[in-house]
């Protein structure tokens, strides 16, 4: 655990960016607050490792089960048309992976999706309840 990362210590930094989902095998599933994709989740490594090849191999096995079922789960609550992942790192060292819904015609549509677009899309908290509700329900 590193005092100075929001995944490891899960203080308010982290709350005014994602909710938590659920606990995963090796890992936490989060929505994260800007819906700009409906259902973007990021998926935090439950340890403080910063790139995937500090990772056992059962972990990075479980990690990848964890992006898996977190993605499977996100296909059938929204129907997106495709999922883009990224893992970044440069600002937040602690491993995790975007998990990004894209839909045809849609926000970013045939391009990557932009990590931090200029406009947010926040919903209010019902609606982030009703997206939380409709994984949990898909996981």
């Amino acid at each position: 655990m590193h005092n100075d990362c929001f995944y490891c210590t899960k203080n308010e930094e982290l709350k005014d960016l994602m909710i938590e989902i659920k606990s995963l095998e090796v890992s936490t599933l989060y929505l994260n607050r800007d819906q700009t994709h409906t259902g973007r989740c990021i998926l935090a490594f439950n340890q403080h490792k910063k790139e995937i090849y500090e990772l056992t191999e059962q972990e990075r096995k479980f990690f990848m089960e964890d992006i898996s079922t977190s993605a499977r789960a996100l296909k059938n609550a929204f129907a997106p048309k495709k999922i883009n992942y990224g893992i970044y790192g440069d600002l937040v060292s602690h491993l995790h992976m975007h998990i990004v819904p894209k839909y045809e015609n849609g926000v970013n549509w045939g391009e990557a999706f932009v990590n931090s677009p200029k406009q947010k899309d926040f919903i209010n908290n019902e609606a982030y309840q009703e997206i939380v509700s409709e994984i949990k329900y898909n996981l």
